[in-house]
């Protein structure tokens, strides 16, 4: 197990649930988890699979996935480096209900069963957190049904490409989504299919609502495609 995690300088946001640790816990998690790296496309786990731990995206970016009717996967979750992934499987008792892959290089660390249970009994304001968040992912996820159920297809990749500028931002020009996705991903996010993702992309690119560059996509009208999202 790794010895150097760092958790004295790596979870220390403003709104990072780790802040409500003691210094005593926080010394026992250094000393029981234990550091992961994965190269992009990697999977970190798989659907059905039983959960190993609590996990913490320390560095990267992660995709988790269902696969759906005829073997069509759905983009269901998009982690960012500092959040927490995996725990719902592990506390409701369960297997991983769908599969994570890293969509970059990234690094995640493993709190074990074991540690995770012993610190939710002892640290009622860390069990509270932990349980917001977990609200939180709720409400988003019934959001989401609506949306990718209900809106039309521009609405629905609109909500997607605002989704991603709100998960991960911008890069320093201030406008190019600092994530890249295929295609396929996009659609997959935006539940259509990979052909109407790309004809709906170029019609955004034609209106100059976006411009495009291989993966990279550049949101050009902010308020344009905002509007599009709340039209649905």
């Amino acid at each position: 197990m790794s010895d150097n995690f760092g958790f004295e300088s790596q979870f220390r946001g403003e709104n990072c649930i780790f802040n409500l640790l003691t210094p005593d816990e926080l010394s026992i998690l250094k000393s029981n988890s234990y550091n992961t790296r994965y190269r992009k496309n990697d999977y970190i786990f798989m659907e059905g699979d039983p959960p190993v731990g609590m996990q913490y995206l320390k560095e990267g970016k992660v995709k988790m996935i269902k696969e759906g009717i005829s073997g069509r996967e759905q983009i269901i979750r998009m982690f960012t480096e500092n959040c927490l992934i995996s725990y719902r499987s592990l506390i409701a008792g369960e297997p991983h209900n769908g599969t994570a892959i890293a969509i970059e290089d990234s690094e995640i660390v493993t709190i074990p069963p074991d540690i995770l249970y012993n610190i939710l009994l002892k640290n009622s304001s860390f069990s509270l957190a932990l349980l917001k968040d977990l609200a939180l992912e709720l409400g988003h996820s019934n959001h989401r049904t609506v949306s990718l159920t209900q809106k039309h297809i521009r609405g629905r990749l609109a909500e997607s490409i605002i989704f991603l500028k709100e998960k991960y931002g911008f890069e320093n020009d201030g406008q190019t989504l600092k994530v890249y996705l295929s295609r396929e991903d996009l659609a997959s996010l935006s539940n259509m299919t990979a052909s109407n993702a790309i004809r709906t992309l170029s019609t955004f690119a034609g209106e100059k609502i976006i411009a495009m560059d291989g993966r990279k996509i550049k949101i050009t009208d902010l308020a344009k495609l905002e509007k599009i999202n709340k039209q649905g």
